[in-house]
């Protein structure tokens, strides 16, 4: 029924029980992208794909994990995303400047040369952008071949729009559900269904009524029914349409 454009399922949070977990999400959930944050978890993405059919990986290295790469491992990333054709996108990447202690200036080198292999091998990318809202547009425009998704969108409106007239998805999660969460209400109230991807960050960011629980893709329903509040839309068109949507992007038929 769903489609989870942004998972963690590699994350140690889940070592317990991944694999009966997964099988499980697998009953209401039709698809997932599990993101890599550096070149281990990507690798991890990549395994995880090739066990589950339903899962799909992305590649790339985190903006908070960029400060210990090398030349080297963008080619192990390259050839990752080039040799396994269930990569589907590259990602998480993107610049975030919230956190302190992370050079800005190793952010945007990496996170170009990241958006240069996606560009080289054709291939759709997942954005992070954490209090960056304005350079990482800046640095995807100047990138007119690529297109993807903003995850876990923090922006507003206009610059919601922008990204979709560059070819860029929004992708909402848990947030939606939280009280304080009114610039992204006024963003899913005024853009289509056809421009959203429903995600879970998992095992972050849970709705409510789970919030500060692990979260995994059976609370995706909570995301959408709150989107199909705000549309006033029925859950399902929410559920075919996002999963249309990101089946678009990542070209799974």
């Amino acid at each position: 029924m769903f489609f989870d454009s942004h998972a963690h399922y590699d994350d140690e949070r889940f070592v317990l029980d991944r694999d009966d977990l997964l099988k499980k999400i697998n009953q209401s959930v039709d698809y997932v992208i599990n993101c890599g944050a550096d070149l281990k978890s990507s690798r991890e993405s990549i395994n995880l794909a090739n066990k589950f059919d339903f899962i799909f990986a992305a590649v790339g290295v985190h903006p908070e994990n960029v400060k210990d790469i090398k030349q080297k491992d963008l080619d192990e990333l390259e050839f990752l995303a080039q040799k396994n054709k269930k990569v589907k996108a590259i990602g998480e990447i993107g610049l975030d400047f919230y956190q302190k202690g992370f050079s800005r200036d190793d952010q945007i080198y990496f996170f170009k040369k990241q958006l240069e292999i996606a560009n080289k091998l054709n291939l759709p990318v997942i954005i992070h952008s954490r209090e960056a809202n304005q350079d990482t547009f800046e640095i995807i425009k100047s990138y007119a071949k690529t297109n993807g998704v903003i995850h876990c969108y923090s922006g507003d409106i206009r610059m919601a729009l922008d990204y979709i007239n560059l070819d860029f998805f929004i992708g909402i999660g848990g947030i939606i559900t939280f009280k304080n969460a009114k610039k992204i209400l006024d963003v899913v109230k005024n853009i289509s269904i056809e421009n959203i991807l429903l995600e879970t960050d998992c095992p972050y960011l849970s709705p409510e009524p789970n919030r500060g629980k692990r979260n995994d893709s059976s609370n995706l329903i909570y995301v959408a029914q709150k989107i199909a509040e705000i549309k006033n839309i029925s859950l399902n068109e929410v559920a075919e349409q996002t999963k249309l949507n990101a089946k678009k992007l990542f070209d799974i038929n």
